[in-house]
């Protein structure tokens, strides 16, 4: 034992950290997998507004002309949608987050009841474009 070199003893033990170099390229993987993931969830929430925005509009599509032919005449405002239980609340734009709409309202001419002409169609208040390019507001 007494004739084996001094340096073989320090290569017995263990080695504890990581290197300087070793962190750096961890820290480039990483954000370079952040720097793509990133973009991908943002296009994910702004698709899962569009989609619930689709929604929010059919709703209120289909809500409108259940009133105008139980009634016999459109609804003046949203909130009688409410009033009338065809609506529990006035859904929010999920892309402006509130719950105001433009509403539409029908030609007097051509209204069911020509006396109240009220709204046929609801549309939203951002003026944003989609991932498809057509503006929210002509959905």
């Amino acid at each position: 034992m007494l004739g084996k070199p001094l340096h073989n003893c320090r290569s017995s033990v263990a080695r504890h950290g990581y290197t300087l170099i070793e962190l750096i390229i961890v820290m480039a993987i990483i954000s370079i997998l952040v720097s793509i993931a990133v973009p991908l969830y943002q296009k994910s929430l702004v698709r899962t507004k569009e989609s619930m925005l689709h929604s929010h509009l059919q709703t209120l599509r289909i809500v409108i002309d259940e009133y105008t032919f139980d009634k016999k005449k459109a609804p003046q405002t949203l909130e009688d949608l409410v009033a009338e239980g065809y609506l529990r609340a006035v859904p929010i734009d999920p892309i402006t987050g509130q719950n105001e709409w433009r509403t539409i309202v029908e030609d007097s001419l051509t209204a069911v009841d020509q006396t109240q002409p009220g709204i046929f169609d609801v549309r939203s208040r951002s003026d944003l474009t989609s991932l498809e390019g057509t503006p929210y507001s002509e959905w």
